[in-house]
C-alpha cells in the first residue's frame, strides 16, 4: 500500500484526513510534534514524533517510510494570537513550509496537498468567493497562508514540486462515528465553545460583534475526503493550484446558536463584545472548482448534521475522556 506523510496528522483535521486515507487503502504516516495534536488521535498508521523545523526529523520520516505524497496541515491557526504574536506565525506557518518544501525536493517527493485558508482573501469584494478573487489578507495568519501558497508556487516553477492549496472556510463537526473530534486547548472555534457553554464547562459565551455575522461551515469529514481526492488528482495534474472548500452556504452565528440549543436542550448564556476589526461580516465559498476538478461535494455539511456530530463527540468524551497527549 502507498504511504502518505501527513504533517500535523495528530490534530483536528489531520486525524480525520488520516482516517479517510486509511479507508481509501493508504497508510497514513503521521508526523507531529504533539504541541497541539494528540497521540490518542493517531489510530490508523504510525506516528513520527518530529518537528517540521528539523531537517533531521524530516529526513528520518522520508527515509523510513518513502511516502508517495505529503499532506501538510501543521500550522498555528488563531487569528487573534497571530496579531498579538506574529513572529510565531511567520515561523510556524511560513518558515515551516520552507523547511518542508526543501525536504520534499531533496527526497524527490513532488506532490503536496497544503492546508490553506479563506483568510487569504481578507474582506471579500463579493460573495460567494471564487479562487480568482484577489488575495488581500488582513491579519498575520492570513498573510502567512498567502505567502506559503506563493512559496509553493515558486517551488513548482523551479523544482517541479506540485501543490494543491485547499482554502478552507470554517471547518466544523466531528467524525460521524464519534472516533475523533475537535479538542483544541484553548478552544477558539464557535461550535465547540457553544457546546462547552451548553454543558456547563464554560460559564457564558462571548460573541464578538453581533449574531448576524455569516460564515460558511464545512464538515471536517468533507474536508478529509477532499484531501484524498486532491492528492490523487495531483498525480495526473502537476502544477500549483488553489481550490476553495466550503459548503457553499452561509449560516449566521444566531443560526448556529439555535442549532446547538436544539441539540443540547439548553439555553446558552451570551455576552456581546466589540467586533473584531479583522473579521468580515460574511464569508461564503464558491466551490465550483473543487466540485468540477476533484468530483468533490460537501455531503455532510448541513448545519444540523455538523452540530449533531460535534455534540455526539463532546458527549462521548465527557463520559470517557480520551487519553492525554504525551505533552
Amino acid at each position: 500500500m502507498k504511504r502518505v506523510l501527513v504533517i500535523g496528522g495528530a490534530g483536528y483535521i489531520g486525524s480525520h484526513v488520516c482516517k479517510a486515507l486509511k479507508s481509501q487503502g493508504y497508510i497514513p504516516v503521521t508526523f507531529d510534534n504533539l504541541s497541539k495534536g494528540h497521540e490518542w488521535a493517531v489510530k490508523w498508521g504510525p506516528l513520527i514524533h518530529g518537528d517540521i523545523h528539523s531537517p533531521e526529523d524530516l529526513d528520518r520520516a522520508f527515509e523510513s517510510y518513502d511516502p508517495s505524497a505529503v499532506i501538510h496541515l501543521a500550522s498555528s491557526i488563531n487569528v487573534r494570537e497571530s496579531i498579538e504574536n506574529p513572529e510565531l506565525y511567520y515561523h510556524n506557518n511560513l518558515v515551516g513550509c520552507l523547511s518542508l518544501a526543501r525536504a520534499m525536493v531533496n527526497h524527490g517527493v513532488l506532490n503536496l496537498v497544503f492546508s490553506s485558508s479563506a483568510a487569504v482573501y481578507g474582506s471579500p469584494k463579493a460573495t460567494p468567493i471564487r479562487e480568482d478573487h484577489p488575495k488581500a489578507p488582513v491579519n498575520p495568519y492570513g498573510k502567512t497562508k498567502s505567502m506559503a501558497e506563493d512559496l509553493f508556487e515558486d517551488f513548482f516553477a523551479a523544482y517541479g514540486l506540485s501543490v494543491l492549496s485547499l482554502r478552507y472556510f470554517n471547518a466544523a463537526g466531528a467524525d460521524p462515528e464519534a472516533e475523533l473530534g475537535e479538542a483544541h486547548e484553548p478552544e477558539t472555534h464557535l461550535i465547540p465553545r457553544l457546546i462547552e457553554t451548553a454543558t456547563g464547562r464554560r460559564e457564558e459565551m462571548t460573541i464578538y460583534g453581533n449574531t448576524g455575522v455569516i460564515r460558511d461551515y464545512v464538515h471536517v469529514a468533507d474536508l478529509a475526503s477532499a484531501h484524498c481526492l486532491g492528492m490523487e488528482w495531483l498525480e495526473t495534474n502537476p502544477g500549483a493550484t488553489a481550490m476553495n472548500l466550503g459548503s457553499g452556504r452561509g449560516s449566521a452565528i444566531q443560526e448556529v446558536i439555535d442549532a446547538v440549543e436544539k441539540a443540547s436542550g439548553k439555553t446558552i448564556p451570551l455576552t456581546l463584545a466589540k467586533a473584531n476589526s479583522f473579521e468580515p461580516s460574511s464569508l461564503i465559498a464558491d466551490t465550483t472548482k473543487a466540485q468540477k476538478l476533484l468530483n468533490w461535494s460537501p455531503v455532510n455539511s448541513q448545519l444540523e448534521f455538523i452540530v449533531k456530530t460535534a455534540w455526539n463527540w463532546h458527549e462521548k468524551t465527557a463520559l470517557t475522556p480520551p487519553l492525554s497527549s504525551s505533552r
